[in-house]
């Protein structure tokens, strides 16, 4: 792939080159466009260092030469990371290395998506594989930190592709999506693909059952089957009743694959791995899924690795246009990792202690059920830690007609512990509570400080029209990025219609959405 790519960057550099010589246009004008972005310096350098560009009359065309550039250097920070593996020194710098590999592979992916003349693609499409590009080189410098390993590997692995990725996104289209109304499912599910989740008699493709009765006793062999499959198309795994001890990776290439399992309370798909037994936050996912268009229906997805052993992911989403539905996500300390993309939840239930809903897509959960679950001793409660890096990203969590509960362990115990809303993991991190039931565990301030003053004033926390003993905003933070929203327009920003596009693409699913407040 990499080849390809490559290739398909020479004849872009090269048809530049060419245009270049027969115009004889000054390169000043390049330097000008690069004062534009948040990063002018490399943008500068490489746009004159590189074959000469012709310099651009529209910012869509600037926006498109950005982007090739930060391909192309991203596929030279890939084959020097790789050549970087012989100097891992131990197991962790080793396991955060991997990742780095993952997903360099993966922002070169989104890249080239944005850029392929023969992808039908808006600038909302755009945005998002930017913004996960982005997401994934962040994900890649956090696992040696939290390691605790970021002293020798990482400045080695030193580049610019990340401030050449903030100049693409500066460049992009910010405005809001498209306004689609459809109730029900949101509208990146294909009509075919509403009627699987509506329909209660599914007709699999594979059926994974542990008792011998079905194709595959391992939905990893179920999963192995469907990447040999011809073609993309929507490709069903009935994983019938049972507890499946099972790390399962649905890459990729892994394309539009649905499990459907026998209900949340009887298919359960539990792992144990935490940055407590040696993992990175990443790799600690029982479930990870980046293949596009993933659906999971009647499936718990869990990980037993306790508290004490702080990060252990059950669910890590970066699928783009990817649903769940009546499913549980189960853990303890960052339960789901909602990494990157488009996603939507509905009839969820989500249980955790610390930051238990995390990440940087964008993601809606609807009519979901969250409970905060007994912590440590000491330990603070915080539902969600959003990770937006650059306000140019599309990416937030957005809560809309959910209820926030505590759970059978915290209940007795639940003057011990404060329980938050939120706390800002990064510098822009974005989350909305619309309409949702707040119990009384939710503390009168609400939010929660990552680290002092870090992200109060560039942060965005919204709570609009909430309800409950919790929902109360008269004693809430007074950080100059809270806000109580009380504009039904400035909250409808956050619905599946418009924060996902769901009117696009969910009613294909058939999995049932409101599209608006």
């Amino acid at each position: 792939m990499v080849i390809k790519l490559q290739f398909f960057i020479f004849l872009i550099s090269f048809s530049f080159f060419l245009f270049t010589a027969v115009s004889g246009i000054p390169s000043d004008g390049i330097n000008e466009w690069c004062n534009k972005t948040p990063y002018p310096k490399p943008c500068k350098y490489f746009m004159n260092h590189g074959p000469r560009h012709f310099v651009p009359k529209q910012k869509s065309d600037f926006r498109k030469m950005a982007i090739k550039l930060a391909m192309e250097r991203a596929l030279k920070a890939e084959v020097h990371t790789k050549e970087l593996g012989v100097k891992c020194r131990n197991d962790r710098e080793k396991a955060a290395w991997a990742d780095c590999l993952k997903l360099y592979e993966s922002t070169i992916e989104q890249l080239n998506k944005t850029i392929d003349p023969n992808k039908k693609c808006t600038d909302f499409d755009a945005q998002t594989w930017l913004s996960t590009a982005l997401t994934n080189l962040e994900t890649c410098r956090t696992g040696f930190r939290e390691l605790g390993v970021s002293d020798f590997m990482l400045p080695l692995m030193s580049n610019n592709v990340s401030q050449l990725i903030c100049n693409t996104l500066a460049l992009g289209n910010n405005g809001t999506n498209v306004k689609e109304t459809y109730y029900g499912f949101p509208s990146w599910l294909s009509p075919g693909d509403r009627k699987l989740l509506q329909t209660s008699s599914i007709r699999p493709n594979l059926v994974v059952a542990q008792d011998g009765s079905g194709n595959h006793r391992t939905i990893k062999a179920a999963l192995d089957a469907a990447a040999r499959r011809s073609g993309s198309g929507r490709f069903v795994i009935h994983v019938k009743r049972g507890v499946y001890r099972e790390n399962l990776d649905i890459g990729n290439k892994l394309r539009n694959i649905m499990l459907v399992g026998d209900g949340l309370k009887y298919t359960i798909i539990t792992g144990s791995r935490s940055v407590g037994g040696g993992s990175t936050t990443f790799e600690s996912a029982t479930v990870a899924v980046t293949g596009e268009g993933f659906i999971a229906s009647g499936i718990t997805f869990r990980n037993t690795a306790g508290p004490q052993n702080h990060q252990a992911v059950a669910l890590r989403s970066g699928s783009d246009l990817s649903v769940f539905y009546r499913c549980s996500f189960e853990g303890y300390q960052d339960t789901l990792y909602v990494h990157s993309q488009r996603q939507f939840y509905k009839e969820c239930y989500i249980y955790g202690t610390v930051d238990f809903i995390f990440g940087n897509a964008a993601a809606v959960l609807q009519n979901c059920m969250i409970y905060a679950r007994r912590p440590m001793d000491k330990q603070k409660i915080a539902i969600t830690a959003q990770g937006r890096t650059d306000p140019n990203q599309n990416t937030g969590i957005s809560i809309h007609n959910s209820r926030i509960m505590a759970a059978a362990d915290l209940r007795p115990v639940l003057s011990s512990f404060r329980t938050f809303l939120g706390r800002p993991w990064k510098q822009y991190s974005r989350t909305v509570f619309l309409q949702t039931y707040m119990d009384s565990l939710v503390d009168p301030a609400g939010w929660l400080e990552w680290d002092g003053n870090f992200a109060l004033n560039t942060l965005y926390y919204g709570e609009y029209r909430n309800s409950g003993p919790g929902s109360a905003t008269g004693r809430r933070v007074g950080w100059r990025g809270y806000r109580v929203i009380t504009s039904p327009t400035e909250a409808s920003r956050f619905t599946a219609e418009n924060f996902i596009a769901g009117r696009s693409w969910l009613p294909a699913t058939s999995v049932p959405f409101t599209a608006g407040l």
